[in-house]
Protein backbone atom coordinates (compact mmCIF):
# COMPACT_ATOMS: atom_id res chain seq x y z
CA UNK A 1 0.00 0.00 0.00
CA UNK A 2 1.48 3.26 -0.78
CA UNK A 3 0.57 5.61 2.70
CA UNK A 4 -1.96 8.38 1.79
CA UNK A 5 -0.35 11.79 1.93
CA UNK A 6 -3.29 14.02 0.98
CA UNK A 7 -4.53 16.26 4.29
CA UNK A 8 -7.32 14.76 5.73
CA UNK A 9 -10.77 15.84 4.48
CA UNK A 10 -12.14 19.21 5.52
CA UNK A 11 -14.35 19.57 8.26
CA UNK A 12 -17.76 20.80 7.49
CA UNK A 13 -18.88 24.63 7.04
CA UNK A 14 -21.21 24.66 9.65
CA UNK A 15 -19.13 22.30 12.36
CA UNK A 16 -18.82 23.14 15.93
CA UNK A 17 -15.89 25.01 17.51
CA UNK A 18 -12.03 23.25 17.79
CA UNK A 19 -12.37 20.09 18.98
CA UNK A 20 -8.85 18.75 19.49
CA UNK A 21 -6.31 21.53 21.22
CA UNK A 22 -2.88 21.04 21.71
CA UNK A 23 -0.83 22.66 24.31
CA UNK A 24 3.44 22.49 24.26
CA UNK A 25 4.79 22.79 27.36
CA UNK A 26 8.45 22.11 28.78
CA UNK A 27 8.68 20.50 25.53
CA UNK A 28 5.42 17.93 26.02
CA UNK A 29 2.58 18.70 23.12
CA UNK A 30 -0.54 17.75 24.95
CA UNK A 31 -3.11 17.19 22.45
CA UNK A 32 -6.91 16.94 24.40
CA UNK A 33 -9.45 15.69 22.30
CA UNK A 34 -12.28 17.84 23.20
CA UNK A 35 -16.28 16.44 21.64
CA UNK A 36 -18.54 15.72 25.23
CA UNK A 37 -21.40 15.95 22.67
CA UNK A 38 -20.72 12.27 20.86
CA UNK A 39 -17.91 11.12 23.33
CA UNK A 40 -14.74 12.01 21.39
CA UNK A 41 -15.91 10.29 18.34
CA UNK A 42 -14.44 10.04 15.08
CA UNK A 43 -16.19 12.45 13.03
CA UNK A 44 -14.56 14.32 10.07
CA UNK A 45 -13.62 17.59 11.81
CA UNK A 46 -12.04 15.44 14.82
CA UNK A 47 -9.76 13.83 12.39
CA UNK A 48 -8.85 16.71 10.23
CA UNK A 49 -7.57 18.63 14.02
CA UNK A 50 -5.99 15.60 15.18
CA UNK A 51 -4.10 15.19 12.08
CA UNK A 52 -2.97 18.43 12.27
CA UNK A 53 -2.02 18.68 15.63
CA UNK A 54 -0.32 15.16 15.19
CA UNK A 55 1.86 17.10 12.16
CA UNK A 56 2.43 19.64 14.17
CA UNK A 57 4.15 18.47 16.85
CA UNK A 58 6.28 16.11 14.96
CA UNK A 59 7.78 19.40 13.09
CA UNK A 60 8.20 21.73 16.15
CA UNK A 61 12.11 20.75 17.37
CA UNK A 62 10.79 22.52 20.85
CA UNK A 63 8.70 18.97 21.35
CA UNK A 64 10.26 15.85 22.72
CA UNK A 65 7.18 13.67 23.84
CA UNK A 66 3.23 13.82 22.59
CA UNK A 67 0.60 13.13 25.36
CA UNK A 68 -2.71 12.23 24.18
CA UNK A 69 -5.57 12.48 26.38
CA UNK A 70 -9.33 13.45 26.18
CA UNK A 71 -10.75 16.57 28.21
CA UNK A 72 -13.55 13.93 29.79
CA UNK A 73 -13.35 10.49 30.95
CA UNK A 74 -14.38 8.90 27.52
CA UNK A 75 -11.46 8.68 25.55
CA UNK A 76 -13.32 8.08 22.35
CA UNK A 77 -16.13 6.18 21.70
CA UNK A 78 -15.10 5.40 17.77
CA UNK A 79 -16.60 6.30 14.51
CA UNK A 80 -18.81 8.81 14.37
CA UNK A 81 -22.12 6.76 13.29
CA UNK A 82 -23.80 9.71 12.43
CA UNK A 83 -21.88 10.32 10.17
CA UNK A 84 -21.16 6.46 9.16
CA UNK A 85 -24.71 5.73 8.33
CA UNK A 86 -24.71 8.48 5.77
CA UNK A 87 -22.27 6.81 3.27
CA UNK A 88 -19.58 7.28 1.85
CA UNK A 89 -16.78 5.87 3.97
CA UNK A 90 -14.06 4.56 2.11
CA UNK A 91 -11.99 7.92 2.46
CA UNK A 92 -13.25 7.77 6.32
CA UNK A 93 -11.51 4.52 6.32
CA UNK A 94 -8.35 5.43 4.64
CA UNK A 95 -8.02 7.86 6.76
CA UNK A 96 -8.10 5.80 9.50
CA UNK A 97 -5.20 3.96 8.29
CA UNK A 98 -2.75 7.25 7.73
CA UNK A 99 -4.02 8.33 11.06
CA UNK A 100 -2.68 5.07 12.60
CA UNK A 101 0.40 5.52 10.71
CA UNK A 102 0.97 8.98 11.39
CA UNK A 103 0.82 7.91 15.13
CA UNK A 104 3.53 5.11 14.69
CA UNK A 105 5.73 6.84 12.33
CA UNK A 106 5.68 10.04 14.61
CA UNK A 107 9.90 10.89 15.30
CA UNK A 108 8.53 11.66 19.04
CA UNK A 109 7.36 8.90 21.39
CA UNK A 110 2.89 9.10 22.01
CA UNK A 111 1.86 8.52 25.37
CA UNK A 112 -2.37 7.96 25.56
CA UNK A 113 -3.44 8.71 28.93
CA UNK A 114 -6.96 7.03 29.54
CA UNK A 115 -8.95 7.97 32.06
CA UNK A 116 -11.84 6.03 31.09
CA UNK A 117 -13.66 4.39 27.97
CA UNK A 118 -12.24 3.73 24.84
CA UNK A 119 -14.33 1.47 22.05
CA UNK A 120 -14.00 0.93 18.72
CA UNK A 121 -11.97 3.04 16.48
CA UNK A 122 -10.58 4.40 19.75
CA UNK A 123 -8.51 1.35 20.13
CA UNK A 124 -6.51 1.96 17.02
CA UNK A 125 -6.11 5.21 18.16
CA UNK A 126 -4.27 3.74 21.42
CA UNK A 127 -2.80 0.57 19.30
CA UNK A 128 -0.47 2.53 17.80
CA UNK A 129 0.53 4.76 20.83
CA UNK A 130 4.04 3.87 22.38
CA UNK A 131 3.42 4.07 26.17
CA UNK A 132 -0.83 3.89 27.05
CA UNK A 133 -1.63 4.29 31.15
CA UNK A 134 -5.04 3.51 31.51
CA UNK A 135 -7.19 4.40 34.67
CA UNK A 136 -7.90 0.76 36.60
CA UNK A 137 -11.61 1.71 35.74
CA UNK A 138 -11.25 2.47 32.11
CA UNK A 139 -13.09 0.04 29.92
CA UNK A 140 -12.42 -1.09 26.28
CA UNK A 141 -14.23 -2.86 24.02
CA UNK A 142 -14.21 -3.72 20.55
CA UNK A 143 -17.59 -3.69 19.18
CA UNK A 144 -17.64 -3.51 15.70
CA UNK A 145 -19.40 -7.32 15.39
CA UNK A 146 -22.13 -6.26 16.99
CA UNK A 147 -23.36 -3.88 13.91
CA UNK A 148 -22.16 -6.37 11.31
CA UNK A 149 -18.71 -4.67 11.12
CA UNK A 150 -15.57 -5.64 11.85
CA UNK A 151 -12.40 -3.75 13.20
CA UNK A 152 -11.09 -4.15 9.66
CA UNK A 153 -8.96 -0.87 9.96
CA UNK A 154 -7.89 -0.83 13.58
CA UNK A 155 -6.60 -4.25 13.13
CA UNK A 156 -3.98 -3.11 10.98
CA UNK A 157 -2.48 -1.61 14.85
CA UNK A 158 -4.56 -3.97 17.36
CA UNK A 159 -3.41 -7.46 16.15
CA UNK A 160 0.11 -6.69 16.76
CA UNK A 161 -0.24 -5.65 20.27
CA UNK A 162 -2.42 -7.94 21.52
CA UNK A 163 -2.33 -12.12 21.92
CA UNK A 164 -3.90 -14.12 18.91
CA UNK A 165 -6.57 -15.60 22.24
CA UNK A 166 -7.19 -12.33 23.42
CA UNK A 167 -7.65 -10.50 20.24
CA UNK A 168 -10.44 -13.43 19.13
CA UNK A 169 -12.04 -13.34 22.27
CA UNK A 170 -12.65 -9.32 22.33
CA UNK A 171 -13.16 -9.04 18.56
CA UNK A 172 -15.89 -12.31 18.10
CA UNK A 173 -17.32 -11.10 21.38
CA UNK A 174 -17.45 -7.09 21.28
CA UNK A 175 -17.66 -7.58 25.49
CA UNK A 176 -15.96 -4.62 27.19
CA UNK A 177 -13.20 -5.75 28.73
CA UNK A 178 -11.16 -3.97 32.05
CA UNK A 179 -7.67 -1.83 31.81
CA UNK A 180 -6.28 -4.95 33.68
CA UNK A 181 -7.24 -7.43 31.24
CA UNK A 182 -5.76 -5.12 28.36
CA UNK A 183 -2.55 -4.79 30.03
CA UNK A 184 -2.58 -8.57 30.11
CA UNK A 185 -3.83 -8.64 26.73
CA UNK A 186 -0.86 -6.68 25.87
CA UNK A 187 -2.55 -3.49 24.47
CA UNK A 188 -1.91 -1.39 27.54
CA UNK A 189 1.28 -0.55 29.31
CA UNK A 190 -0.17 -0.06 32.54
CA UNK A 191 -3.09 0.46 34.61
CA UNK A 192 -3.06 2.42 37.71
CA UNK A 193 -6.28 3.98 40.33
CA UNK A 194 -7.87 6.98 38.48
CA UNK A 195 -6.25 9.41 40.44
CA UNK A 196 -2.77 8.40 39.75
CA UNK A 197 -3.46 8.33 36.05
CA UNK A 198 -1.68 11.95 35.46
CA UNK A 199 1.16 11.98 37.92
CA UNK A 200 1.71 8.16 35.93
CA UNK A 201 2.09 9.81 32.91
CA UNK A 202 3.62 12.36 33.92
CA UNK A 203 6.67 10.01 35.26
CA UNK A 204 6.58 8.22 31.85
CA UNK A 205 6.77 11.86 30.06
CA UNK A 206 9.85 12.50 32.74
CA UNK A 207 11.81 9.30 32.00
CA UNK A 208 11.12 9.55 27.86
CA UNK A 209 12.44 12.94 28.15
CA UNK A 210 15.91 12.46 29.23
CA UNK A 211 16.31 10.30 25.70
CA UNK A 212 18.21 12.64 22.99
CA UNK A 213 15.97 13.32 20.42
CA UNK A 214 18.02 11.11 17.72
CA UNK A 215 18.33 8.09 20.34
CA UNK A 216 14.16 8.23 20.58
CA UNK A 217 13.76 8.83 17.36
CA UNK A 218 15.98 6.16 16.27
CA UNK A 219 14.89 3.39 18.55
CA UNK A 220 11.23 4.65 18.05
CA UNK A 221 11.95 4.07 14.10
CA UNK A 222 13.21 0.18 14.95
CA UNK A 223 10.45 -0.60 17.54
CA UNK A 224 7.98 0.66 14.89
CA UNK A 225 9.44 -0.39 11.82
CA UNK A 226 7.25 -4.13 11.84
CA UNK A 227 4.26 -2.41 11.83
CA UNK A 228 4.76 0.16 9.70
CA UNK A 229 5.14 -2.86 6.85
CA UNK A 230 2.48 -3.98 7.91
CA UNK A 231 0.30 -0.62 7.66
CA UNK A 232 1.63 -0.37 4.40
CA UNK A 233 1.16 -3.72 3.36
CA UNK A 234 -2.44 -4.43 4.31
CA UNK A 235 -3.84 -0.57 4.86
CA UNK A 236 -5.56 -0.44 1.55
CA UNK A 237 -7.41 -4.10 1.75
CA UNK A 238 -8.57 -2.98 5.07
CA UNK A 239 -9.54 0.27 3.86
CA UNK A 240 -11.97 -1.30 1.28
CA UNK A 241 -13.23 -4.31 3.69
CA UNK A 242 -14.19 -1.15 6.18
CA UNK A 243 -15.84 0.24 3.42
CA UNK A 244 -17.86 -2.21 2.06
CA UNK A 245 -18.99 -3.39 5.50
CA UNK A 246 -20.26 -0.17 6.92
CA UNK A 247 -21.77 0.26 3.21
CA UNK A 248 -23.65 -3.00 3.72
CA UNK A 249 -27.65 -3.17 4.54
CA UNK A 250 -26.83 -5.38 7.91
CA UNK A 251 -24.70 -2.33 8.73
CA UNK A 252 -26.96 0.47 8.07
CA UNK A 253 -29.80 -0.87 9.48
CA UNK A 254 -27.81 -1.91 13.00
CA UNK A 255 -26.25 1.78 13.09
CA UNK A 256 -29.68 3.33 12.40
CA UNK A 257 -31.40 1.34 15.02
CA UNK A 258 -28.33 1.97 17.41
CA UNK A 259 -28.96 5.77 16.62
CA UNK A 260 -32.32 5.46 17.22
CA UNK A 261 -31.44 4.04 20.59
CA UNK A 262 -29.32 6.94 21.42
CA UNK A 263 -32.46 9.32 21.25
Amino acid sequence: MTPVTDDAPDAPADAPAELVHCVVSDAVATITLDSPHNRNALSRQLVTELFAHLRASAEDDDVTVVVLRSSGRVFCSGADLSEASEGGMEEGARVLVEMQRLIVAHPKPVVAALHGPVRAGGIGIIAAADVVVAADGATFALTEVKLGLAPAVISLTVLPRMTSRAAALTCLTGEPFTAAEAVSMGLVTRAVPEAEVDDAVASVVASLATGAPQGLRETKALLARELLARIDEQGEDMARLSARLFGSDEAREAMVAFLNRKK
